[in-house]
């Protein structure tokens, strides 16, 4: 019996992709390993108190501190995620390392503050045993999910740039759905190709590679492959500044390992190298702790907030008839679209009425906005200029489909008329607050320098940028001039 058929029959892998949890359950798995090397080691070397780690508190703060210093060491080196092509032996080595900077830091901590009464054996054997429960979770879970992406989830959309030499590589792809990557266009000026792909993949000619900055806007791009054995290099500079104009990452695989570019990074795909060119900030370091801040600070909030959650929700459904949440559909990271949550603001049928009220707009470009909106309720006014009504989108950074700070996710109608260089803003996740929105004429911001804004805060992202928007949008709020 097929198992992930049945997980699909019974609503159980859409849930988990709908809600995001798969990530969530990978990082309790590396929990779950850890916790179970620590008390394994606990119950070798002290099998006289017997019982469990947690009822013995120098244990139990031991454990608090080791366990989110190894999950932060997995994450910075980049192995908290499961790969596509790795190979088994790079991912021992990786988890060796990490097992290797917790074993020094431990040994370090053991002599510095002189805890002697942990034995150094102790610290050893959890260390080893972390190691091997790790690598095995791990090792299983890529086994999973490579039957999980050979079933047709969690693929990556690529557009290849291929001549004979690649077909090799282009046969790889197809013969390893395991890993993930699923082949939309192939562009081609090969005989070969043509005769043993036309059938199975859209096939162009690469003199009407200038449709690829189309097909870039019209689908859902992720990457650009180049993988002809001869680098042409007017049709790279093209491709790459079409790649860039959009956000989408652009691979081209070479083959001297002395080639070297600043603004490229070394990537593997199975054993071919690839210099890949992301025109997005890339900083493997601040990307994950930016990722850790977003689940930790929106779960933190949400806890934190929920009387106040559970205030305005009370407020909404005894002051308007309607749902307490309206679920909007908008466009995210590369064109994916996802239900953006927001407290209802408006009358129930208020999208049936902005038909009537078009010609009132008094927002430029694609936006639609209004400054006496007729269509909010009172307690919709109130939301607005607070900025509470934006709240439920905690649960879109949950889910990994916003992040807390980054460009306003648009709609679907918005994106149509976005002129080809705006589309970039689409590169990285969208986020509850980001330039714009911490302006106090923000509302009388003209909607080019709108994208503007969106496109310098991508150019110079960085943590402490996140920092001071994230501190100016809690300002913004306590001013109620809304977001």
């Amino acid at each position: 019996m097929d198992i992930f058929s049945s997980l699909v029959r019974l609503k159980i892998i859409p849930f988990l992709k709908k809600w995001n949890l798969l990530n969530s359950i990978l990082g309790a798995i590396d929990i779950l390993a850890i916790t179970l090397a620590f008390q394994f080691s606990y119950y070798i070397n002290y099998l006289s108190t017997g019982g469990f780690f947690f009822t013995e508190r120098n244990f139990l703060f031991l454990y608090l501190s080791i366990m989110p210093l190894w999950l932060i060491v997995l994450y910075f080196i980049n192995i908290a995620e499961i790969p596509r092509t790795k190979r088994y032996r790079v991912l021992f080595l990786e988890y060796f390392q990490s097992a290797l900077v917790i074993g020094i830091l431990l040994l370090l901590v053991y002599f510095m503050f002189k805890m002697a009464w942990i034995s150094r054996l102790f610290l050893i054997e959890f260390t080893i045993l972390g190691f091997v429960f790790l690598l095995t979770v791990r090792v299983l879970e890529y086994k999973v999910f490579k039957i999980y992406r050979a079933k047709g989830y969690n693929y990556v959309n690529v557009v290849l740039i291929a001549d004979d030499s690649s077909i090799p590589f282009i046969e790889r792809l197809i013969a390893n759905p395991e890993w993930g990557y699923r082949i939309i266009s192939i562009f081609s000026e090969s005989v070969k190709v043509k005769e043993k792909y036309e059938k199975t993949i859209i096939l162009l000619q690469e003199e009407y590679l200038a449709v690829l900055h189309d097909l870039m806007e019209g689908d859902i791009i992720d990457e650009v492959l180049y993988v002809k054995s001869k680098v042409v290099p007017s049709e790279v500079r093209n491709v790459i500044r079409s790649c860039e104009e959009l956000g989408v990452t652009f691979r081209l695989k070479y083959d001297d390992d002395r080639l070297n570019l600043t603004n490229a990074i070394k990537t593997n795909i199975e054993n071919e190298k690839f210099l890949t060119f992301i025109n997005v900030p890339y900083n493997s370091y601040a990307l994950t702790v930016k990722k850790i801040m977003d689940i930790t600070l929106s779960l933190l909030l949400i806890i934190l907030l929920s009387p106040l959650l559970l205030t305005i929700s009370i407020l909404i459904k005894i002051t308007s008839k309607g749902p307490l949440i309206y679920k909007q559909s908008r466009v995210g990271l590369r064109g994916r679209q996802f239900d953006l949550y927001k407290f209802r603001t408006m009358i129930i049928n208020a999208d049936q009425l902005r038909q009537e009220l078009e010609s009132k707009n008094e927002a430029d470009g694609p936006v639609f906005k209004i400054k006496d909106d007729p269509r909010v309720t009172g307690i919709g006014n109130f939301l607005r200029k607070t900025g509470f009504d934006e709240l439920p989108q905690l649960i879109n950074v949950l889910k990994g489909e916003m992040s807390l700070i980054g460009p306003r996710p648009p709609l679907k109608e918005e994106t149509k008329h976005y002129k080809r260089w705006q589309l970039r803003r689409l590169s990285v996740k969208p986020g509850l607050s980001c330039f714009w929105q911490i302006k106090p004429d923000r509302n009388s911001i003209k909607f080019e320098k709108w994208m503007e804004m969106d496109l310098a805060y991508i150019d110079n992202w960085s943590l402490r940028l996140d920092f001071i928007i994230l501190i100016k949008t809690i300002r913004t709020v306590f001013q109620r001039t809304g977001l």
